[in-house]
């Protein structure tokens, strides 16, 4: 059968590149046309568009960019039509997908979303809309399937992905310590200290000199490292010219699995960080205009998916204005102390409870592939 799969951001290539992989184990003559990242692209699909030529972070940059938007959309639409499909797969990136969902509903394939928009956080009355354009929805959040059974929407729910995909990477792709530690040039006497200042050019720029701010005062006693994308390389360098850090490029994983503490942007990556049990520091900053609008239009308690999906805060979130260089150095220091430390971790715990499940991408395969024959 032929898939068209689209997938806006990094986590989605991950995610999208796990659903291929048990795709073609049930169905051997599965081709896919997708738009998405490295990772897809190595599951021998045709990709068309990379999630990093049309991300946009934040409310002002989508309205600055909207007439790439709207051109891609409509590339999109037309692509669809020609590639005709057996089914369309959404990953997350809901700005867009929705609007591709819309325009197909009703065609001759089943709309599969998998991983669904956050209409939990704002944009409620779109759940309306995902009752309307979405054959099946696919979450990957614990509280998710109570929310949408209660608006009408039967979910599939496997678990969380992202941990599974973790609990594979520790136990057959990590680097040993010591190699980590040689390849790096980094001390071996001393734990280190990771930051994750995103994935975006203004994501970095905004946050990154601040954590360095932040942690310059630890770098006798502690490894420093950056968390880099080869892509950004002249941007890290920049920032980071008079500090004594390093940078690791493209080995964020094995980064998390030899960290003793990280300071993290808020999105994904404050989960992959607590799935390696790493105490963090949750960053935000944004565009101001688009963080008035969005504090205005958000409507939850916590932006990290940590204490999101406890439900309290457990680790500590700085937002904004609160993103400075003292504040991030008090909070490094609280995080630092063994018995905060150890509360986290216990946190950790029953975070790593509520999100574990069994082969979640074979069984998301699995329903979706069932989906499709009885549609």
């Amino acid at each position: 059968m032929k898939y068209y799969i689209i997938a806006g951001e990094a986590s989605g290539d991950l995610y999208g590149s796990n659903l291929i992989k048990e795709i073609k184990k049930i169905d051997s003559k599965a081709t896919f046309r997708a738009w998405g990242g490295d990772l897809m692209n190595l599951e021998d699909v045709k990709l068309v568009r990379h999630y990093k030529d049309h991300n946009y972070m934040g409310f002002a940059e989508v309205i600055w960019n909207l007439r790439t938007i709207l051109k891609n959309i409509t590339f999109c639409k037309e692509d669809i039509k020609k590639y005709n499909p057996d089914a369309l797969i959404l990953i997350d990136f809901p700005g867009f997908n929705m609007r591709i969902a819309k325009y197909f509903n009703k065609s001759s394939f089943p709309i599969l979303y998998y991983i669904a928009p956050q209409v939990w956080a704002w944009k409620e009355k779109r759940v309306e809309l995902i009752k309307k354009y979405v054959d099946s929805l696919y979450v990957i959040l614990p509280f998710e399937k109570e929310f949408f059974k209660k608006h009408g929407i039967e979910t599939t729910y496997h678990g969380h992905p992202l941990l599974e995909h973790i609990i594979n990477f520790k136990k057959d792709k990590s680097t040993p310590k010591l190699d980590f530690i040689k390849t790096n040039n980094l001390n071996p006497k001393r734990p280190i200290i990771a930051l994750i200042p995103g994935s975006r050019k203004q994501e970095i720029i905004k946050k990154l000199p601040i954590m360095l701010n932040a942690v310059s005062s630890y770098s006798e006693n502690y490894n420093i490292v950056i968390a880099g994308m080869n892509m950004h390389k002249a941007i890290y360098q920049s920032i980071s010219y008079n500090y004594n850090v390093n940078i690791v490029y493209e080995d964020t994983y094995n980064l998390l699995n030899q960290s003793s503490f990280a300071l993290v942007t808020s999105g994904t990556a404050t989960l992959e960080t607590a799935f390696f049990n790493v105490p963090q520091v949750v960053c935000y900053k944004a565009n101001w205009i688009s963080y008035s609008i969005a504090k205005s239009l958000v409507k939850i308690k916590f932006i990290s998916l940590v204490n999101l999906i406890l439900d309290y805060e457990s680790v500590k979130e700085l937002i904004q204005n609160d993103l400075n260089n003292i504040k991030l150095k008090e909070e490094l220091r609280k995080i630092i102390n063994m018995s905060h430390s150890n509360s986290i971790k216990n946190d950790y715990k029953k975070l790593i409870s509520k999100c574990k499940g069994e082969d979640v991408s074979k069984n998301i395969a699995q329903s979706m592939l069932k989906t499709l024959n009885n549609f």
